[in-house]
């Protein structure tokens, strides 16, 4: 099963597909973590070339992984999924790989998004140089309604064990068979 983690920037994304991977268990690809290990410092854009061809590689190891072992679970994060493009290209990916696809988004407050930016910069946590206040915002103001059958966990309402438990249980109900699949 492929799992998207999908939010702005701070969100909680990357904790709660931490955390996921752990208790699944499941491997958390970010698109990040695979631009630091493509690219030198250089020559790093942050441009939406450069992080569409990350999400192919992306995809490209999602499959490899599946076809591997296909009760695998991976996780997707590091690409907020704000944009219609976006969640299209990562539901072809879905079919090519012939897996299921899994949505959980993460939402909180502005607050909480500030806080947890300054944090993430004071101690140098996230591979991604350009995650700041004016990302969160440029992607927030741009966000295109989300209609898909998805998981929303506001990390602000909820504890991270509350978050994952909730999580846990959205993925066993969609690693279910569905109805007619069972009587195929």
């Amino acid at each position: 099963m492929l799992i998207a983690m999908i939010g702005l920037p701070a969100s909680g994304k990357s904790t709660i597909a931490r955390r996921l991977a752990t208790e699944l268990p499941g491997n958390v690809l970010d698109k990040d973590s695979i631009r630091a290990a493509l690219f030198l410092p250089e020559q790093i854009e942050y441009s939406s070339e450069q992080d569409d061809f990350c999400m192919e590689i992306l995809y490209q190891v999602a499959g490899y992984m599946l076809r591997k072992d296909p009760a695998r679970h991976v996780i997707v994060d590091g690409r907020p999924f704000g944009r219609q493009r976006q969640r299209e290209s990562l539901f072809q990916a879905a079919r090519r790989i012939d897996t299921r696809l899994c949505l959980i988004e993460c939402v909180c407050s502005a607050e909480s998004v500030s806080r947890r930016l300054q944090e993430s910069v004071a101690n140098a946590e996230h591979p991604a140089a350009n995650r700041d206040l004016a990302l969160y915002r440029r992607l927030k103001t741009n966000w295109e309604p989300f209609t898909e059958e998805r998981l929303v966990l506001d990390t602000d309402a909820l504890d991270m064990n509350e978050c994952v438990h909730a999580a846990m249980q959205y993925i066993n109900s969609a690693s279910r068979p569905r109805q007619e699949e069972s009587q195929s």
